[in-house]
Order: C-alpha cells, then sequence, then structure tokens
C-alpha cells in the first residue's frame, strides 16, 4: 500500500487512515521522550487497527517500533518462541543453562557468631565501579518489545582495565539481576540490584554471573540496597552459588554458600520516589571462597526457573503422545510485551462427555511474582505428579478436570524482576481489574474460572508464592464470618498438608483471613467467586525448621515434593470414605 491509494473498499481505507497516520509519527525530529511517546501512540494504533477491522485471524503489533502483521496460529497449535524482552532491554547472547542435582545431605543453616562486620557503603566516589548495567532503567514505562531484546554491544565492564584482581560481573540474560558492582578492597564488592522495571521498589531478587575469581580467597559480597526490614539471611538462610566446572567435572549443581552473614539497615535512604518520601535501605553482606580459579559461576537468591526452562518442560510434555492424550498445552494469553502466557488442561478423556462434564476442577497457578522461583519448582513437581503414570495420577484424571497457568507473569520472570510486570504493578493486588489491555495475564485467569464455575464446581484454587521471611511451607486462606461449619472447612485442607509433610508444612504458619489491602489478590476474588477452598501455598527461600529437617535450607527436590504433596491431599481431601479425611484433620 503507498500513501497515494484511494479506494472505496471499507477495510483498504481502514489500511489507509492507519499507514498516513503512522508515517506522520515518524516524520520529523525527535528526542529521546518523544520516541517513547511515539512508541506509544504507535502501539494504541495497532490496537486500534484490530478492533477496527474486527478479525481474530489476523494480528497487528510492533517489533522494533515497526509495525508487523501476523496470522494468529489455530487455537491446537502452541508455539514456543524466544522470550520477548523490551526494547530498551540489553541482553547478551550466551545460553545459560544448569544442570539439576540434589545434596546428598540437606545443608544446614547458617550459624550466626555475634562478631559479623557490617559494612557501611562506600559508593561511586571511593570505590572502583567494574560493572554497570542501568540503561534500562531510565526509561520510565514499557512501550514495546522485540524478541531477544536490545543486543548488548557495550561492555558494562568497560570502565575498567582488566587485571587478575577485579572480578568480572554479567548480569544481561534471563531472569538476570545485579545493576552495578563496585570494588571497595581488594576481594571486596559493594552491590547494587536494579529495581523493577518502571518503578524503583522491590528490590530482593539478585542473579548474576562471576568470572575472572581465585580459587581460595575469601570475598566478600555486600548488597546495600535491599527494602524488606527483615529477611530469612536473618534466620541462617545462605545465597547460592553454581559453579560450571564442577557442574561439568563432578555433576554438582547449586549449593549454599557463605559465612560471616549479616542482614542489617544500612543508614542510607532512598528519595527517588515521586512523593520523595524517604525508604529505609537494607544490606546483606557475607563472605565465601570459589572453588576453582578462573571459572564462570553464578550467585543466586534461589533456584533460578526461567521462562525458557517452562517452555522446554511444555514442549517436551506436549511431544509425548501418552501424555498428551490427557494434558492439552494452549495459550491462555499474551502478556504486555507479547509473551505467551500457557494454560494446561489435564483430565482423562472419560468413557462419555457426560461423565467429563460431571468431574469436579481444580484450578493452581504460579509466579504471579516473578522473584519467587520456588513457586516453579513446586509447580513442576505438581505436574510431574499429575502427569505420571501412577495409579494415584489416574484416580486424580479420572475424577477432575485440572486448569493449570504455570507462570502467571512471564515478563517479569524474563527481566529479573522480583514482584511486579512491565506495568509497573503487582498484579495480585489486580485480579479485580477491568483493565484487560494493562493486566492481561490475571484478567484472563479471572476470566477462565467465571467460565469454568458456569460449567461445574471448582473445589480447589491454590496460588503457588515464596516467602522471604517465614520458613517452611504454610498455606493462607480466607475466613467466613458467622458460619462455623465452613470456617472449620477452609482449614481442613491445610491441616491435612501439615499431616502429609509434617517435616517441610507448618500448619501453625498457617493463617486465615481476609484483609481489606489484600481484596485484588488471586485467593480473595477467587473466594468471593464462590471457591471456598481457595489458598495460597507459600514456601520459604530458606528451609524447614521441623522434625527431622530442621535447620536444613529446602533442595529443588524438596520444593518439589510439596507438588506432589498437594496431590496426594486432594486424593485424600476429596476421597468418598471421608474417614481417612477426618482422620488426618484430627
Amino acid at each position: 500500500m503507498t500513501e497515494t491509494v484511494k479506494t472505496s473498499d471499507p477495510v483498504a481505507k481502514v489500511f489507509e487512515s492507519f499507514w498516513n497516520t503512522y508515517k506522520a509519527l515518524d516524520a520529523g525530529d525527535s528526542d529521546s521522550e518523544e520516541d517513547e511517546e511515539k512508541l506509544a501512540r504507535k502501539r494504541q494504533l495497532c490496537n486500534d487497527l484490530s478492533q477496527s477491522l474486527g478479525t481474530r485471524q489476523l494480528l497487528f503489533s510492533l517489533d522494533s517500533g515497526q509495525p508487523l502483521l501476523v496470522l494468529r496460529p489455530p487455537p491446537d497449535v502452541v508455539n514456543f518462541l524466544r522470550p520477548r524482552w523490551p526494547v530498551e532491554s540489553e541482553v547478551i547472547t550466551d545460553v545459560i543453562q544448569h544442570i539439576d542435582w540434589e545434596p546428598p545431605d540437606p545443608e544446614p543453616f547458617y550459624c550466626p557468631s555475634g562478631q559479623e562486620e557490617a559494612p557501611i557503603p562506600v559508593g561511586d566516589e571511593q570505590g572502583n565501579v567494574v560493572y554497570c548495567a542501568d540503561l534500562a532503567t531510565k526509561c520510565l514505562y514499557f512501550t514495546c518489545s522485540r524478541f531477544g531484546g536490545s543486543m548488548a554491544t557495550r561492555s558494562p565492564t568497560s570502565l575498567i582495565k582488566p587485571s587478575d584482581n577485579i572480578l568480572e560481573f554479567e548480569s544481561r540474560f534471563e531472569s538476570g539481576n545485579l545493576q552495578k558492582a563496585i570494588q571497595v578492597g581488594v576481594y571486596d564488592y559493594e552491590l547494587t540490584l536494579r529495581a523493577d522495571m518502571y518503578t524503583e521498589k522491590h528490590t530482593q531478587w539478585f542473579y548474576f554471573r562471576v568470572r575472572n575469581m581465585k580459587a581460595g580467597v575469601t570475598y566478600r559480597f555486600t548488597i546495600i540496597n535491599l527494602m524488606k526490614k527483615s529477611s530469612l539471611y536473618s534466620q541462617g538462610m545462605r545465597p547460592l552459588l553454581y559453579s560450571e566446572r564442577a557442574a561439568e567435572e563432578d555433576g554438582i549443581g547449586w549449593q549454599r554458600v557463605g559465612s560471616n552473614i549479616l542482614y542489617y539497615h544500612n543508614c542510607t535512604q532512598n528519595t527517588k520516589e515521586k512523593s520523595d518520601a524517604a525508604i529505609n535501605l537494607y544490606s546483606l553482606t557475607w563472605t565465601f571462597q570459589f572453588p576453582y580459579d578462573s571459572d564462570t559461576c553464578y550467585l543466586a537468591h534461589c533456584y533460578p526457573y526461567t521462562y525458557s526452562r517452562l517452555q522446554g518442560y511444555l514442549k517436551q510434555i506436549s511431544s509425548n503422545p501418552a501424555v498428551a492424550s490427557y494434558c492439552k498445552v494452549r495459550i491462555l494469553c499474551n502478556s504486555l510485551a507479547g509473551n505467551a502466557v500457557y494454560v494446561i488442561t489435564i483430565t482423562s478423556r472419560g468413557t462419555s462427555r457426560e461423565d467429563v462434564r460431571s468431574r469436579k476442577a481444580v484450578v493452581v497457578t504460579a509466579r504471579v511474582h516473578p522473584g519467587e522461583t520456588n513457586a516453579s519448582w513446586m509447580m513442576e513437581g505438581f505436574l510431574d505428579f499429575l502427569l505420571g503414570d501412577s495409579e494415584d495420577a489416574q484416580v486424580l484424571r479420572d475424577n477432575f478436570v485440572f486448569k493449570v497457568v504455570p507462570m502467571l507473569n512471564p515478563d517479569g520472570v524474563v527481566v529479573g524482576n522480583y514482584r511486579c510486570s512491565l506495568a509497573g504493578r503487582d498484579l495480585n493486588r489486580n485480579y479485580k481489574t477491568l483493565l484487560k489491555d494493562s493486566f492481561p495475564c490475571v484478567w484472563h485467569t479471572r476470566d477462565m474460572v467465571e467460565r469454568l464455575m458456569t460449567e461445574k464446581e471448582v473445589v480447589l484454587y491454590c496460588d503457588f508464592h515464596g516467602h522471604n521471611r517465614k520458613n517452611n511451607v504454610f498455606m493462607y486462606g480466607c475466613n467466613s464470618r458467622g458460619n462455623a461449619s465452613i470456617k472449620l472447612q477452609e482449614r481442613v485442607f491445610p491441616l491435612m498438608m501439615s499431616k502429609n509433610a509434617s517435616n517441610k508444612f507448618s500448619f501453625q504458619s498457617c493463617k486465615f483471613r481476609v484483609q481489606k489491602s489484600k481484596e485484588g489478590t488471586g485467593r480473595i476474588v477467587m473466594w468471593r467467586l464462590g471457591i471456598k477452598n481457595s489458598y495460597t501455598m507459600e514456601a520459604t527461600f530458606g528451609g524447614s525448621t521441623l522434625n527431622d529437617r530442621r535447620g536444613t535450607h529446602f533442595t529443588t527436590g524438596d520444593l518439589k515434593s510439596m507438588g506432589f504433596c498437594l496431590c496426594d491431599t486432594l486424593l485424600d481431601f476429596c476421597d468418598p470414605d471421608q474417614t481417612k479425611a477426618r482422620d488426618k484433620a484430627k
């Protein structure tokens, strides 16, 4: 189509109007702020074109700022495309992968000596900035995305000259988070995390790569801009370290490391918020040694679980003919950046349509908060059990229809956010939203549940989360006032969980209440829709304080076992012979 096309065809006129408006936006010089505004207007223009044409077969979007027209895939076809990033995000091309590994013995908590040092932040002026990757933080709001983001052409370590005594940091990969590293001593580094994109808050998740290290030398890392007043690091939790050489030579994966661990208020304040209200900042400091010289290592707050890993898992189950007979992977919606939000339907084919229609439903979701990677490990365990060939798994598939959304916030996961989506908001406070375009993931999830409830009873809703301040696994439920019988029933499922996983699940830590500040959460919104057994299942970032696992960290295997346990408890909870349920609830 050219600018001179004149036609009486209504569809052609719509395209002509779109093209003329688009070209007008491209005309003239502009600065960076105007460019951001133009991208936002172009994105809205594509949305308006889709609505004007009224078609569901054509999709209009932007790729690198240019209009893109594609055919919508058939509903039965699920494409596992590369992650889409905000256009301003620099991304390295390295493929980051880690092996799965379980330590032979539970890893103990750190026992404080009381002599731990509390370093005072030094900052840029007195230290040596060795890594700085803050380009993406300069944009105020999300405009558009592209596959793979912006290729990293500059080196954030170009500020320094190569040296045997300086570590090389990198975090510009999927789920990575480290904004700045400052060398404040020969083996002492001050680290700053990146806030969730398009916010100035939520610094908690970290995941970065280190090279050019020396073995047998004690390094100190201090993260200086954490925002939570308390942390499991004060209760013995240790950070995680992954050595590529240890993985290749000895088959060893993520391990807990660290001595002299201290979490403390560091006397600095963040005043970048629009209100200019001071925010107290906290530091986490620890010392440790790398196992090998010149290795490639990673450090993380919790075991990473990326969007790409989820896609690999879903691709594997989709290609298994036996599993595909009772498991359908579909796309629920696309996120703001255009990443697919997958929904999995699991149920046996049944002897008749009426057989399937009569089954009750279970809804399970995870990763609405992207930095809570422990939720994805529980989800993988849940799916492993449910898709397996055990008799119990078959019973569950024969009696229930499972609707599973394994990653509610893929954009946040991709960019390494801790809590928010690219809208700069906590999705788990927006389940009541009417803004489908701003919060598509939770809007479509609620819509799916509402439609499901018109067809069948939903006996359980459970949203998987991670928890930064309490050990063990536990549940948050709701509280029906005035009806003692229902009030007790809402506590039965968590109590049974504690019986089935007595060394990991703490019923004492469970809470059952409906707070005004939590009205927009999935748990309360689903409860108000009529699902009386509506919970979040919270897994600690630390470990257990119970029975034979007291004082030890959770592994990925422990987290996956809680997914198994949810299935096992569902079997007991819905067993026609309720004597088992009553016995476990005693």
